[in-house]
This record gives C-alpha cells, sequence and structure tokens, in this order.
C-alpha cells in the first residue's frame, strides 16, 4: 500500500518551471518513513550525470566534474554580484538543493524570505528539504506559513495532511485531504486527496 507522501514545487534549477513533484511515498513495510530512492531513479541532471557515468552512488571530491564546479561558482558569482536578485539566488539555492548541501540551500532560501516573504514556491522548497530530512514539524511550518497569505492553498493543506499521516495521525490527514478535495475536487491536488484516503 503506498500513497504519496508530499506533494511539492519542483527544486532543481534544471527543472525551474516545474510546477508539482512527487518528494516523497509511505510504503507499508516501513509506514511513516520516505522510501529510498536508489541508482536507477537517480535524477539525469548536471548535478548527477557525473556520478552514473563513473558508476558511483557516494559524491565525492573524485567524482564532481568540473563542469559541476564551474556551474557552482558561476552562480555563487552571479549572487554575490547581486544579492538583491532573487532568481539567481533561487537558482543558486536549488543547486545547492539538488547537490545535497542543504545547509546552504536553506541559508539562500532564507535569504529569498527576508526579500519576499510570501513566495510559496520558496515556502515548498523549503518543506521539501525539510520532509527529506524527516524535520517534519519544520516541513509543517513552512506549509503553514502559506497558508497564512494563501488559505485554501491546496498543495500547502495536501502536504499538512501528508506529513500527518506520516507520523501516523491519520484523522489529522483525513480532515486536511477532505479539505483539499472540498475546495476543488477535479483539481490535480483534489485528486490527489482522494486516491490518498483510500489508501490510509
Amino acid at each position: 500500500m503506498k500513497f504519496k507522501a508530499i506533494y511539492l514545487y519542483g527544486i532543481l534549477a534544471v527543472v525551474a518551471v516545474t510546477i508539482l513533484i512527487v518528494v516523497g511515498t509511505q510504503n507499508a513495510s516501513n509506514p511513516g518513513q520516505p522510501s529510498i530512492t536508489n541508482d536507477q531513479t537517480m535524477p539525469d541532471d548536471d548535478v548527477h550525470k557525473q556520478l552514473k557515468n563513473q558508476g558511483s552512488t557516494t559524491p565525492g571530491k573524485e567524482n564532481v566534474s568540473e563542469e559541476y564546479k564551474r556551474k557552482l561558482a558561476g552562480l555563487r558569482q552571479a549572487v554575490d554580484n547581486n544579492p538583491s536578485d532573487t532568481l539567481a539566488m533561487r537558482e543558486y539555492a536549488d543547486f545547492l538543493s539538488a547537490s545535497h548541501k542543504m545547509n546552504g540551500a536553506i541559508s539562500y532560501y532564507e535569504k529569498i524570505l527576508e526579500i519576499s516573504p510570501n513566495r510559496a514556491d520558496i515556502h515548498f522548497s523549503l518543506a521539501v528539504i525539510y520532509f527529506n530530512m524527516q524535520e517534519y514539524q519544520k516541513c509543517e511550518d513552512e506549509n503553514n506559513k502559506v497558508l497564512t497569505f494563501d488559505p485554501k492553498n491546496q498543495m500547502a493543506l495536501y502536504n499538512i495532511g501528508a506529513i500527518a499521516a506520516t507520523r501516523g495521525n491519520k484523522e489529522k490527514a483525513k480532515e486536511y485531504w477532505n479539505n483539499v478535495i472540498s475546495i476543488n475536487a477535479q483539481s490535480e491536488t483534489g485528486q490527489l486527496a482522494k486516491e490518498s484516503l483510500t489508501k490510509l
């Protein structure tokens, strides 16, 4: 039995315009834990291509390409040159996140929110990181921040339900997913909430 555990904006720079991605699942053999990806599902982006080509699954100094280093330095330089450019900062934070440099990514996402606090996409990017780190309260907090300026945001509501389900609180999950359905049952998120309810 599986249900999609969290449904959020994409965070990779190579898919910056992507609206939604699923970033975790819950499985019956180990309820409440996101499933672990393997090499076959490793993203096919600039950050991970070199690892596949070299047959390694663990990033290290030996398998980080010069192209990757140049890209990272270029993104950092763009941010340093214009610290108020939230687009450059977002691209750099996304790249850090995709490179598994979560603390750096968090720092830059938070800088964006200092400039533009009502950026749902940034709150969702932070939520993805916190979910993957199993810091579920912080993940929920980021979704709640979205609800303060967009109370009917279906993704934020769905995510809070997914976090509740991951923590074993089925009643809270049902409450939030039913709320998602009541807002718009025909939307993609509404359909996902219906599907998730049947798998609780």
